[in-house]
């Protein structure tokens, strides 16, 4: 009985017990049931990414608890994901909707990588979220408004992307949000007012949209915000006055709108934390406030292109931390006798790199204290002014210059023997002033010099032959001066000068060097109005890029050279008011030629009616009183016999006939020899450019303005270091390739550098040709660098083994590329392979060949492209260079000794190609599971044979019965 009752007195105690063991199980069991939960949203999340170059998803699996995957933070207590970072890993695929599961997440950061698609709405569910950074991806779509019930959310992210639309009108509930960055979208409407009731942001960036109408009246309630930036919109009004009183902004930055008014005379003052004033490219006018001084906290100035006038008046004794001033392209100068003061309070700036006032109304001499500033100045710009008197000595106490821009001011006296001591100067202009003397043959030593010019100038002497020794000159102009003597062979030295020689408008004499002949990727030659004489060089006709060719003027005789019909490139040429006799080349009329100027020699014969002479308006005969026949808006007359020519006997007529069928094979013989012998050392890539005259010089603004702000409508691609857009130059309406080279990206500059010299010293008809580069910054003051290439209209070999177009129906459109077109892409692409191993300078190994990196034009001839990942042969047998840095390729198609640690050569080019052409063939990625069978791909490649691939050829090419049996002429080698 005692018992009893004593198991019923612990009865309650035990219950209790068991209650609580009841209630841990129950919870142990929704704890791991949530876990699970998180665990199957993050292989969702793994199963949408395609490409992992890193292999950061590899420990993503059963083998570790989900807390231990690289990227993944958890929560102590609980054990759910709470932050997941795999920020800039080279992830390519899309954001998978099971995302919005992780229920206790706080932080995503998935920025600089290649996510696609569109956010997912079910982001909203993240309730505990507060940052979300996925900036420098490839999203698209419209901003999803689900967002706003993160309500704790104080981080929004999403610069660097395609979204479109609005910013959702339910992100007024967004009240504890700090940081807003949109900029770098195509996000269109108004810029909403109810941003201004967010008043915890601290920072906002809505730059490079298509935003319009007013800023809003409504940020003055923004108390705390720091960075406001506006910049490259269509915004249009005034900034209301209260913005300029925010004094907590550190970045005011609203450059590239259609703003306009004037800046109050407190700015300064109002504004003492200010350090970043961006407003150029508007319609500001006025005068630039002398409060302005007030602000010594201030780095960034810049205020260009403008209508800011008057005296600048600004003392910037105080601005210590002064990086940039830009107040070019204004009206600014009062022509008052002391307004170039403004220049002996920069002495102070330590940290000026770069001076702009270029482009004003600047009248006086420079002051001398212009030589006292920093030698960490960079960029000098005083161009397009009234500055007059010398060249200040001293002026190579700027040793770190790089721009020097003094070009349409009054400057005179001779060149100062210092200057020859910049050797980081890559630009000089010193065209159109009143400079005298001779130029000096210390120029000569600045090694770094790539653009120079003189031009328009009263030089007088000899060109010195030094110039020759500027081995980087990609821009030579000493045009309309008194220069005279002959041209020195050493100008001709520099052959891998690809943009122009302009020594029109001189007083040279002598004959032409016949090395000319070496600039085999120049674009323009301009030697007209001398007084040179002479034939013209058949050396001219290995100057295969060459578009523009400038000779009138002068007193060149002889006929003009048949070698001429080597420039396939061609499209100006003028060889008028000169001495040449014979007839009109017949080749003339095959070339690619835009305006042809022939008038005023001694030709004869009868005028071509094809090509360039069809048109009256492109052609020029003038002055040629012995030419006839030609097109009817010629005038000219009918070509007929002579009678007073003495009749030539049978016997004559056969003895000339038989000597010149005799003589006429041996050189037809002769040429096909040189031909067969020469000819792929010899091809070289024929221009298609549409560019007038002079190679363009491109900014970031035009390259905005030609890409429409970098729209996603003509992104054509997404590469390992950047993307390519489709633009339109403004210049001359050329369509071109502008790819961006994102360098936020690890390597981004080292391919950006490797592919401007590869590039700068080749040219093949195979090869893509590079049109320009730019190498700036943007409108934030970030590094911008980007090449401009010709464009290919028909895209990229991969887009033909693997279309994707689908019609309005849905259909897809498949693109069939018959077996003549693919023979002819294997034999181009192999051309180009040739040209870079064996008949450059330095052998070039391409490193990444794959149908992506072939591009077609209009014709289906294969160009190869991006070079970003070249290897140079010297380079790689430096003993003290890396050449086995890593795996150099794509997966697939780079050569399989490289991953053992093998250095890179030929061999690897080589071996990409057999992939290349095995995949044209068979239509099936090298990454494949048919590769993985009964085939071995490593021998496939190297010693296919056309047996082995009649099992998986594309069933296409053995039906196709519209090539079937294709004759070899038809084959283009």
């Amino acid at each position: 009985m005692r018992t009893r009752i004593c198991y019923l007195a612990h009865f309650p105690s035990i219950f209790l017990f068991c209650i609580t063991l009841l209630q841990a199980a129950i919870f142990a069991s929704s704890a791991n049931a949530f876990q699970q939960k998180d665990r199957v949203a993050l292989l969702a999340f793994k199963s949408m990414i395609s490409h992992d170059p890193e292999g950061m998803l590899n420990s993503w699996n059963d083998s570790h608890h989900f807390c231990k995957w690289e990227g993944i933070t958890c929560g102590r207590k609980h054990r759910r994901v709470t932050i997941l970072d795999l920020n800039s890993r080279g992830l390519i695929g899309s954001l998978s909707p099971h995302l919005g599961n992780l229920s206790f997440l706080r932080e995503i950061y998935l920025y600089n990588n290649s996510i696609r698609g569109e956010i997912p709405p079910e982001f909203g569910r993240l309730f505990r979220l507060e940052a979300l950074y996925l900036f420098n991806n490839s999203l698209v779509g419209k901003i999803p408004a689900n967002l706003s019930y993160c309500s704790r959310l104080t981080v929004l992210f999403l610069r660097g992307n395609n979204l479109v639309g609005n910013i959702p009108t339910e992100f007024v509930s967004l009240y504890n949000l700090k940081t807003l960055a949109l900029s770098s979208n195509n996000l269109t409407g108004h810029i909403p007012p109810f941003l201004g009731n967010l008043t915890s942001l601290d920072k906002l960036s809505l730059a490079y949209n298509a935003f319009e109408g007013n800023i809003p009246d409504s940020f003055n309630l923004l108390k705390k915000l720091e960075f406001l930036g506006l910049g490259s919109n269509n915004l249009y009004g005034t900034v209301h006055l209260s913005l300029y009183n925010l004094s907590s902004l550190t970045d005011f930055s609203v450059s590239q709108n259609q703003l306009h008014g004037s800046l109050p005379p407190g700015l300064g003052l109002n504004l003492p934390n200010l350090q970043y004033f961006q407003i150029s490219d508007n319609f500001f006018g006025g005068s630039i406030p002398i409060s302005l001084s007030n602000a010594s906290k201030l780095q960034w100035i810049e205020m260009a292109v403008n209508s800011f006038s008057g005296k600048l008046s600004v003392d910037f004794r105080g601005m210590n931390h002064l990086s940039i001033l830009n107040i070019g392209t204004n009206n600014l100068g009062s022509g008052e006798d002391d307004e170039m003061r403004f220049i002996n309070s920069l002495v102070n700036c330590s940290n000026l790199n770069t001076f702009v006032i270029a482009e004003n109304l600047f009248t006086g001499a420079l002051p001398h204290s212009i030589v006292n500033l920093t030698s960490q100045l960079k960029i000098l710009m005083i161009g397009s002014n009234k500055i007059y008197g010398s060249i200040p000595s001293g002026i190579s106490n700027m040793v770190n210059l790089e721009l020097l821009d003094m070009v349409g001011n009054l400057i005179t006296g001779k060149i100062r023997k210092e200057m020859g001591k910049f050797q980081n100067l890559r630009e000089l202009y010193l065209a159109q002033n009143k400079l005298s003397g001779e130029i000096p043959s210390y120029l000569g030593n600045l090694s770094a010099l790539e653009d120079f010019t003189l031009a328009n100038n009263k030089l007088s002497g000899v060109i010195p032959s030094s110039l020759g020794k500027l081995e980087h000159l990609l821009y030579l102009d000493i045009s309309k001066n008194d220069l005279s003597g002959s041209i020195p062979k050493e100008i001709f030295n520099i052959t891998s000068m690809p943009i122009g020689v302009y020594l029109h408008k001189n007083h040279l004499v002598g004959s032409i060097p016949p090395n000319i002949g070496d600039l085999t990727t120049i674009s323009e030659i301009d030697v007209s109005d001398n007084s040179l004489s002479g034939q013209i060089p058949r050396e001219l006709g290995h100057c295969s890029s060459l578009e523009g060719l400038y000779m009138q003027g002068n007193f060149f005789h002889g006929s003009i050279p048949q070698s001429f019909s080597s420039l396939k490139g061609i499209q100006y040429i003028d060889l008028s008011h000169n001495n040449l006799s014979g007839q009109i080349p017949q080749f003339l009329e095959t070339l690619s030629l835009r305006k042809l100027n022939l008038s005023f020699n001694s030709l004869e014969g009868q005028v071509p009616t094809k090509g360039i002479f069809a048109n009256a308006s492109g052609a020029s005969i003038a002055g040629n009183t012995r030419l006839c026949g030609g097109i009817a808006k010629f005038g000219l007359p009918n070509c007929t016999n002579n009678p007073n020519k003495q009749k030539i006997s049978r016997v004559s007529k056969i003895l000339i006939s038989s000597a010149s069928a005799f003589f006429g094979l041996l050189l037809v013989s002769f040429i096909i020899y040189c031909w067969l012998r020469n000819r792929r050392g010899k091809e070289k890539q024929p221009s298609s450019s549409t560019l007038e005259k002079n190679l363009l010089k491109v900014s970031y603004k035009s390259l905005f303005k030609a890409t429409d702000g970098f729209s996603s409508t003509n992104l054509l691609g997404v590469g390992s270091f950047g993307s390519v857009y489709k633009g339109n130059l403004d210049q001359d309406g050329t369509v071109v390739a502008i790819k961006i080279l994102n360098l936020q990206r690890r390597g981004a500059l080292k391919s950006f550098m490797a592919e401007c010299k590869a590039l700068r010293n080749i040219r093949h008809r195979n090869l893509v040709k590079i049109i320009t580069s730019c190498s700036s910054i943007d409108f934030q003051g970030n590094d911008f660098k980007a090449l401009v290439y010709e464009y290919m209209p028909n895209g990229s070999l991969e887009k033909w083994l693997y279309p994707t177009l689908e019609t309005e129906n849905n259909e897809v459109e498949v693109q069939k590329l018959s077996l003549l077109q693919r023979i002819n892409i294997g034999i181009d692409v192999a051309s180009a392979i040739d040209y870079l191993h064996h008949h450059c300078e330095e052998p070039i190994l391409h490193c990444d060949l794959k149908p992506s990196n072939v591009l077609l034009d209009s014709d289906m001839t294969a160009h190869v492209g991006d070079f970003g990942l070249v290897r140079f042969q010297p380079e790689i047998s430096n003993p003290n260079t890396s050449s086995s840095v890593g795996v150099r390729g794509t997966i697939g198609y780079v050569a399989p000794e490289y991953g053992l640690g093998s250095e890179v050569s030929t061999n690897g080019d080589v071996y990409s190609y057999g992939i290349l052409l095995l995949e044209m063939v068979t239509r099936k990625k090298p990454t494949d599971l048919i590769f993985e069978g009964d085939l071995n791909l490593q021998n496939f490649a190297r010693t296919a044979l056309p047996d082995q691939i009649i099992d998986i050829v594309d069933p296409a090419l053995l039906n196709d019965n519209e090539e079937g049996n294709v004759p070899c002429s038809d084959v283009k080698k």
